[in-house]
Parts: structure tokens; sequence; C-alpha cells
């Protein structure tokens, strides 16, 4: 997701490039992006220029909602799973941590929720100055 976030408004961008970049298998690149796709989150075009796209803007696309389209709701335990169609646990009544475990699920899905993929892609084109600072847009600081 990171790549197409980089790659987001040239068009697709082909798994074969993502896989050399990233240096990951072809094949897994092909489960996550049906799993992605599903999710609404990215678009596939055919053909000798297709690819893959962000079905919207980086900024616009929330990581909790890339965590559930890859591995599901968002549980450290079963019984504190933060979808509804999961069944709570039988012992959740008389659990004593169950606490726990929803606190630790709320701080997860706050944090991505809280999260773009605009976050995690390093902005373009722009380098710092010797100083640190980012230039101004005639180059001068």
């Amino acid at each position: 997701m990171v790549q197409l976030g980089r790659h987001y408004g040239m068009g697709p961008a082909s798994l074969a490039e993502i896989a050399a970049d990233e240096d990951l298998p072809r094949a897994y690149l092909e489960q996550l992006v049906t799993s992605l796709r599903d999710a609404g989150l990215v678009t596939s075009t055919r053909g000798a220029r297709g690819g893959y796209e962000l079905t919207a803007s980086p900024e616009l696309i929330r990581m909790s909602d890339v965590l559930r389209a890859l591995e599901g709701p968002i549980a450290p335990m079963y019984c504190a799973s933060d979808s509804p169609d999961h069944a709570s646990c039988a012992r959740s009544a008389a659990c004593t941590v169950t606490l726990l475990w929803a606190k630790v699920r709320d701080a997860i899905s706050g944090t991505l929720d809280a999260l773009t993929l605009a976050d995690l892609v390093p902005l373009r084109h722009i380098t710092l100055d010797p100083r640190g600072s980012i230039p101004s847009p005639t180059g001068l600081a």
C-alpha cells in the first residue's frame, strides 16, 4: 500500500515493480491485492500498462481499514474482537482480564484510525537544506 501511495496519481503500478522494490514474492502480493481489492481500497487495470492503483487519495485511507482488509477484525484476543460477527467467549462475564484486552484493542484501533496511508508515504521531491528545514519554493531558505 505504501508503494501504491508513492505511485498515487501516476497511473497503475505493476506488481512486478512493487515486488522488486519491496523484495517480496509476486505471488504473495497477488494474494494481498485480492483482499485489498475486495475491500475497495485498490482497483486493477489489465493490459500492457496495467497494474494496481489506490481507489482514494492516501490521506483518505486509514491504516485501520488496510489492516482489517488484510488481517480481519482487530483483536488482541478472540474475545476482544472489534467485529460484531465474532461471538464473545462463554467465560467473558467472569473473565478477570476482559477489561485489559478491550483496552488493548481500543488503543490499537485508535492508533490505526488516526494514521492514514499518507503518514507512511514519504514526501516526494522535498529535500532538507543543511540546517534540516524544508527549503522555500525558490530553493532559498
